[in-house]
């Protein structure tokens, strides 16, 4: 009789830790990257820096992260992680608009942005892109990358814009979606007074003469962005 031939054993999961302040988008997330035979999610985190020990503790193979969190923002966390264990893959999905936020999070180190109303599937087709080696953006902001980089496209009007902290310019785009001091406070869990202060930063370093001119350069901004208009 023949001994019987062992199996090969499965090929390992590859493990997940997925970053977000709301809890139900954390788990319905979570649901859609579980279904993947060869991904499962190793914990959830609500915060930079309960996400940092858990990335220390666990040794992910990938962070999936939002850029809005409690304490540090997304961008920030990205930055962290790539100090603290470079090599570590990080996809943002975020529901800030991808021609807003994407650039940014690709020059802190990311190696995608997906918005979250694109779905679940994407999502894990963009966390496998990752894993294949390539960069998980739409292709219209490909497009953009590759003509900003080549210099097809100027940045002309945007000088000052590079210039703000990543919380900076999370409190100017959010100004430009017309929320108040406290929406804002609210939504990236700081004081209205912290939120103040970094109004008047973000007039100074954008040499505006007043709150008034300030929100209606945001609002331009934002609403340019929103609409599609990539090339600045």
């Amino acid at each position: 009789m023949k001994p019987k031939t062992k199996s090969p054993p499965a090929p390992k999961r590859k493990r997940i830790l997925v970053v977000d302040d709301h809890p139900l988008m954390r788990e319905g997330v979570s649901q859609w990257i579980q279904r993947a035979p060869e991904l499962e999610v190793c914990a959830q985190a609500e915060s930079a820096a309960q996400a940092v020990s858990l990335a220390e503790k666990l040794k992910p193979d990938l962070v999936l992260t939002d850029i809005s969190l409690m304490g540090r923002n997304g961008l920030e966390l990205i930055k962290d992680l790539g100090a603290l264990q470079p090599g570590l893959p990080v996809l943002v999905l975020s529901m800030h608009e991808e021609s807003l936020y994407a650039g940014r999070a690709l020059r802190a180190g990311a190696r995608g942005y997906i918005m979250k109303r694109a779905g679940g599937d994407r999502v894990v087709e963009a966390i496998r892109e990752v894993f294949q080696g390539r960069i998980a953006v739409s292709p219209e902001m490909a497009t953009h990358l590759l003509e900003e980089y080549s210099g097809r496209k100027s940045r002309s009007g945007r000088t000052a814009l590079p210039n703000l902290t990543d919380r900076e310019f999370e409190i100017f785009q959010l100004l430009g979606e017309a929320k108040s001091n406290r929406e804002i406070a609210e939504q990236l869990h700081l004081s209205p007074k912290t939120v103040e202060t970094h109004r008047m930063n973000l007039a100074r370093k954008l040499k505006v003469k007043s709150a008034v001119e300030l929100l209606r350069f945001a609002l331009q901004y934002v609403e340019k962005e929103a609409s599609g208009d990539l090339g600045g």
